[in-house]
C-alpha cells in the first residue's frame, strides 16, 4: 500500500452520448472517433442499431462489428475485446441500451428467471462485468445510450404550434453516467449537444455545440497535456539561460499556465549563478 501523489498520465476517455432516436448519436461519435485518432481505420464500431453504421460509410473506412440478438453482457464484453485485440483507438459502443433492454439483455435474463428482487443477484455482476470491460478498457471508449421519447407542443417564432420530440430518462441501468469520463446529452435533432457530467473542464457550463471532429482533438489535447507539461519541465530543469527559458515558454504554449511558475523559479536560479560569476563577493 503506498500513498502518492495524484497525477493524470495515459488517459484513457469514457464519453457516453445519450439521445432520443434520430437525434445524432451515431453520426456524433463517429466524428468525435475521427477526431480522437486523425484515421478512420483506427476507429471501430459496435453496431446493435440493424447495421445501421453503414449508413455512415461515406464518412470514411472505419470498421464495424456488428453485434447481433442475445445481446447479453458477455456477447458486448466479446465484441469489445475483439476491437481491443485489434489495436483499434476508439471503441464506439452503439448501443449499450440493448444490453439492458434488448432481446438478450438483463431484464430479458431478469425475466426468465422468474422476475424476483434475489434474481437480480445473479444478473448484477454479470452487468457489472460489462461496465468493467468499458472502464478498464486499453481503447478510448464512446458508448451511446437510447433515451425515452417524449413530445411537447411549442409555439415557433412564427407563431405557429409544433410537436417537438424530446429525450427523457436513459435506456440503461441507473448510474452508469457515474463511470463516465464526459456525459453528452442530444437534445434535439438538429444534433447540439450539451454536457451532464464533464471531468476535463471543457464543457460544462459551456453554450450548447455540435459534435464534430474538433470535439474530438480537443478531447486528445486534454488526455495528452500531462506528457507535454512533463516533457516541458524536462527542458525547463535542464535550461541554462533566459534566451532558452523564453523559447521553452513559446514552444509550450499551449501549457504555459501549468509551465509558468516552473519558468519563474528556473529564472531566478539562473539569475543567480549569473550573479554569482559576474560577482562573487555579493554572493554570501
Amino acid at each position: 500500500m503506498e500513498l502518492k501523489t495524484a497525477k493524470r498520465e495515459q488517459v484513457k476517455l469514457r464519453i457516453g452520448l445519450t439521445g432520443a432516436s434520430g437525434f445524432g448519436k451515431t453520426y456524433s461519435a463517429l466524428l468525435m472517433a475521427y477526431g480522437m485518432t486523425g484515421d478512420w481505420s483506427k476507429v471501430a464500431l459496435v453496431d446493435t442499431e440493424n447495421s445501421s453504421a453503414n449508413l455512415y460509410a461515406h464518412l470514411g473506412p472505419f470498421n464495424v462489428l456488428s453485434l447481433e440478438r442475445p445481446y447479453t453482457p458477455e456477447r458486448y464484453m466479446e465484441a469489445i475485446r475483439t476491437c481491443e485485440n485489434a489495436s483499434m483507438g476508439v471503441i464506439i459502443v452503439d448501443s449499450i441500451s440493448h444490453e439492458w433492454i434488448g432481446a438478450g439483455g438483463c431484464l430479458e435474463i431478469h425475466e426468465k428467471l422468474g422476475g424476483r428482487f434475489q434474481d437480480w443477484a445473479k444478473i448484477t455482476p454479470r452487468h457489472q462485468a460489462f461496465l468493467d470491460c468499458i472502464l478498464c478498457s486499453k481503447c478510448h471508449v464512446i458508448t451511446t445510450t437510447r433515451r425515452k421519447i417524449d413530445y411537447s407542443l411549442e409555439v415557433a417564432q412564427n407563431g405557429k404550434t409544433k410537436v417537438v420530440k424530446h429525450g427523457t430518462k436513459e435506456i440503461t441501468r441507473d448510474g452508469f453516467e457515474y463511470e463516465l469520463t464526459i456525459g453528452l446529452e442530444l437534445i434535439n435533432d438538429q444534433h447540439m449537444a450539451k454536457a451532464s457530467k464533464d471531468r476535463t473542464g471543457l464543457f460544462m457550463d459551456k453554450p450548447e455545440f455540435i459534435i464534430n471532429a474538433a470535439t474530438g482533438k480537443k478531447l486528445m489535447k486534454w488526455c495528452n497535456m500531462h506528457e507535454e507539461v512533463q516533457e516541458a519541465l524536462k527542458d525547463i530543469r535542464s535550461c541554462e539561460t533566459l534566451e532558452g527559458l523564453r523559447h521553452i515558454y513559446s514552444k509550450y504554449h499551449s501549457v504555459k499556465e501549468n509551465i509558468y511558475p516552473h519558468i519563474v523559479s528556473r529564472k531566478a536560479e539562473i539569475e543567480q549563478i549569473r550573479d554569482q560569476v559576474v560577482s562573487p563577493n555579493k554572493i554570501k
